[in-house]
């Protein structure tokens, strides 16, 4: 993570206040098109691409085939028929993945105890997600949703499965069409955002360098969150748990704010500064009211000052 300065510092508390504040209209299929010639190579350069897209965002009907290549789903070097072959050799993976899971899935329920347990949880977390709109239209496939969080946590051995993950993977299961394609960019997401959402991998850092943050730019905040004990800052876990995905009240919101984060742009771990920005917006009612992370957590976020 690059080491903030006094003469970096003001760019940084600008960059999470005001970065996804798009200023000019997202990219459409059209221009998205216009990226790349008639063998799908691309005649831009990744970096211009990223660039736009930190500052204006995608148009939902682009947002799926961008995603596999902001995910590393797809190369970004790749050609059209290239990609058709990268998108055939995932679904038989993810096939002969499923074939494996169901051989080992006896054993696994015989000599793995966290594995009955983390079946539960994950049918248990399933069972109370709402997945109908406001006119009864199924939104998610929920048996399809299960099978791709077992294997998930089956095959990844660094996530494992957390509380929340469900949610998550049913972002993806709303913007893609088939499985392989919801159990792939899951699992590349993770990897392209460096575990930052997994508790036992990149939460605590993050929480961690937040509280080095708030200690740099707002040392008088930083004494108060002191004073409401060490785990103040630790208690908002939850904000990176999701990345952010439960303080947005919009799946759209949700999607960009993501899809920022897999440019890389304009820094990396930039969820820490989404996070101080919100921190920031509360701190006049949380100094007023002597709150502890655990009340900043309950108040509502201002979504304007993110996504206008």
């Amino acid at each position: 993570m690059t080491t903030l300065t006094p003469e970096n510092s003001l760019s940084a508390r600008r960059s999470a206040s005001f970065i996804l504040a798009k200023k000019n209209p997202p990219i459409d299929k059209t221009e998205w098109n216009s990226f790349f010639d008639e063998n799908g190579q691309l005649v831009r350069t990744r970096d211009y691409i990223c660039i736009n897209i930190l500052e204006r965002g995608l148009h939902p009907s682009i947002r799926t085939e961008a995603w596999k290549f902001l995910t590393g789903y797809y190369s970004w070097q790749s050609s059209w028929e290239e990609r058709l072959t990268v998108d055939s050799t995932r679904r038989r993976n993810y096939e002969a993945l499923c074939q494996v899971y169901e051989k080992i899935q006896p054993l696994l329920e015989n000599l793995h105890q966290n594995f009955i347990e983390t079946r539960n949880n994950i049918a248990c977390d399933i069972q109370k997600l709402y997945d109908k709109d406001v006119l009864g239209n199924v939104l998610v496939d929920k048996k399809k949703l299960e099978k791709i969080l077992l294997l998930s946590y089956v095959c990844n051995t660094q996530a494992e499965y957390q509380k929340g993950f469900h949610d998550m993977v049913m972002i993806f299961q709303l913007m893609v069409e088939h499985e392989h394609e919801t159990f792939w960019l899951f699992q590349f997401f993770l990897q392209k955002t460096e575990h930052s959402c997994v508790l036992n991998i990149g939460v605590s850092k993050n929480l961690d360098v937040l509280s080095d943050l708030v200690s740099f730019l707002d040392p008088s905040f930083a004494e108060h969150l002191k004073g409401k004990g060490a785990g103040a800052v630790q208690s908002l876990f939850p904000w990176f748990c999701l990345c952010f995905q439960r303080v947005f009240k919009s799946f759209d919101d949700v999607w960009r704010l993501w899809e920022v984060l897999l440019t890389g742009k304009p820094c990396r771990n930039f969820q820490v500064l989404v996070a101080y920005s919100m921190l920031q917006m509360v701190r006049e009612q949380a100094l007023l009211e002597s709150m502890s992370g655990d009340a900043i957590l309950l108040v509502p976020q201002p979504l304007k000052d993110f996504f206008l």
